[in-house]
């Protein structure tokens, strides 16, 4: 795949050098305040009636509205030039509309390719979407509730049904909405980029929807909304083929998270070697709740702190449409080889739930959540839930958007919730408590089919249990070892009482090993 993507651009390189132009000959102005819209799309334009190559942009700052890219054109960003985007709305166009997953119709963008083949971004440079700015201009002349009209405010960079396409090495800041967005393209490479995209809602960073043969290394993510972000819109064409290595990522949502429109398939996704740090609503989160499959995914070598609930895995039946007219709903989906593994998470002191929980992995009655394995996972918790939160029953929510709050603000249990689950393999888990935490380490609702090896929970207080089991069975708990002097080592209602196996546990301070 990389290989063939390196050819494509040398050919391109070769074939068009001599054709690059720069925008200032075309008349644009780089103080600022002259709107280069035209300017810039004419150099884009006759760039690529030349055979295409390289659209300059020098020193400055070069305001314009919305910029669309041609077949084999590149933006070339030198140091110190700025693409900036303006702050009036009617300066942005929408080429290619469609519904996201809160139900709101977006599209607009600063820097967009529809349907084009051999395109890229490059250099030391900026592109800057003025975003706070925007928003408040935007507020001014749209009297909606923030909820309805911010999908109006454009992305800064769109990239649709599109074929040899690299992003590489420049800055982009402050969109308007979402900070990038790759939709149904293919062969594509994003390496060595930098995000700074906070200040108003919906900053997601890198957002991959139904692309394929795509890489993405070395890049360092700051970002008001999702920081690497995985969607299928569509079920037209799946996420597959995707490499993710050396990121680091900020969030003031997830770090990683995979699912939250899932029509299509999530396939033969590789995620390593990456940090995720100070995130508010979640380090790992993989979802499918459209009618997706994942299957073939792995995240592997990642290193969280100061994360909000570590990993969040859900199946769920909401099963929306976003391209209304060119789509129908699908089936619920499933989970098929998702493996975490070599991970190390430590819990921001607050987070969204009362009391933080590790890890929940949910489904839904009708569909059970299944084919997971966790390995090598280290996770600190700040600890503190009470007798009356490990009581608490949790919201099947089997149709509602999928986050950590949908199912809080309580979890009965600190370290794993489970429920509606099979075929879960868990192995070498190991959950550090600071405060003394009187829910069960384990929660398991429904679940069939699970085993938990060389697992540890430390955690002070005299919890009822360390593991609490309801209308569950084929579960093996071996070589576990936990710390607080529990009334019962397992607390089982009686339809799973026969279907648990347990062996060489080491429970000090614990009398009752089932109860």
């Amino acid at each position: 795949m990389k290989s063939i993507f390196l050819i494509c651009f040398s050919v391109l390189w070769c074939s068009v050098k001599a054709a690059d132009v720069t925008i200032t000959d075309y008349g644009a102005k780089g103080d600022g305040i002259t709107l280069n819209t035209a300017a810039i799309q004419k150099a884009i334009d006759a760039c690529n009636k030349s055979g295409g190559g390289k659209v300059h942009f020098p020193e400055g700052v070069y305001l314009s509205g919305t910029i669309e890219f041609k077949d084999h054109v590149v933006l070339h960003f030198q140091k110190g030039a700025t693409l900036l985007g303006s702050t009036d709305i009617d300066d942005y166009r929408n080429l290619d509309p469609f519904t996201e997953g809160l139900g709101i119709d977006v599209g607009w963008a600063l820097l967009v390719a529809v349907d084009r083949k051999h395109i890229g971004i490059e250099g030391e440079g900026t592109i800057d979407g003025q975003g706070s700015k925007l928003k408040a201009a935007h507020i001014l002349r749209d009297t909606r509730p923030e909820g309805q009209r911010w999908g109006r405010r454009p992305f800064l960079l769109r990239v649709v049904r599109c074929t040899a396409v690299q992003i590489k090495d420049v800055t982009l800041k402050y969109a308007g909405a979402w900070t990038s967005h790759y939709f149904q393209s293919k062969n594509i490479q994003i390496e060595h980029l930098k995000i700074i995209s906070v200040g108003v809602a919906h900053n997601d960073g890198i957002g991959i929807d139904g692309c394929q043969d795509v890489t993405i290394r070395n890049c360092d993510v700051v970002s008001g909304d999702d920081a690497l972000v995985f969607k299928t819109t569509s079920s037209k064409m799946a996420c597959k083929n995707i490499r993710a290595t050396g990121l680091r990522l900020k969030s003031s949502q997830a770090g990683i998270k995979m699912g939250t429109e899932s029509m299509a398939d999530f396939e033969n996704i590789y995620i390593s070697d990456c940090v995720i740090y100070d995130t508010r609503n979640g380090g790992i989160k993989l979802l499918s709740v459209d009618g997706a499959p994942i299957r073939n995914v792995t995240i592997t070598d990642i290193k969280m702190t100061n994360i909000r609930t570590p990993i969040l895995l859900r199946l769920g039946s909401r099963l929306s449409v976003f391209r209304k007219g060119q789509d129908v709903q699908q089936k619920t989906g499933f989970f098929e080889n998702v493996v975490l593994k070599n991970i190390s998470a430590v819990s921001a002191d607050s987070t969204q739930l009362k009391s933080a929980t590790g890890i929940l992995i949910t489904g839904v009655p009708e569909h059970k959540i299944s084919g997971i394995s966790l390995e090598k996972i280290r996770i600190d918790l700040p600890g503190g839930g009470s007798a009356d939160e490990a009581a608490v029953a949790v919201p099947e929510a089997i149709d509602q958007y999928p986050e950590v709050k949908t199912f809080g603000p309580v979890i009965p249990a600190y370290g794993l919730w489970l429920r509606h689950a099979q075929d879960i393999r868990i192995r070498d888990l190991e959950v550090r408590v600071k405060k003394p935490d009187l829910r069960p380490a384990v929660f398991m609702e429904d679940v069939q089919r699970a085993q938990m090896t060389q697992c540890a929970f430390r955690a002070s207080g005299h919890p009822d249990a360390i593991f609490k089991v309801k209308g569950s069975g084929n579960l093996t708990l071996q070589e576990i070892q936990t710390s607080a002097p529990a009334k019962s080592f397992i607390e089982a209602d009686a339809a799973s009482k026969t279907g648990i196996v347990q062996r060489a546990n080491k429970t000090p301070g614990i009398k009752r090993m089932l109860n």
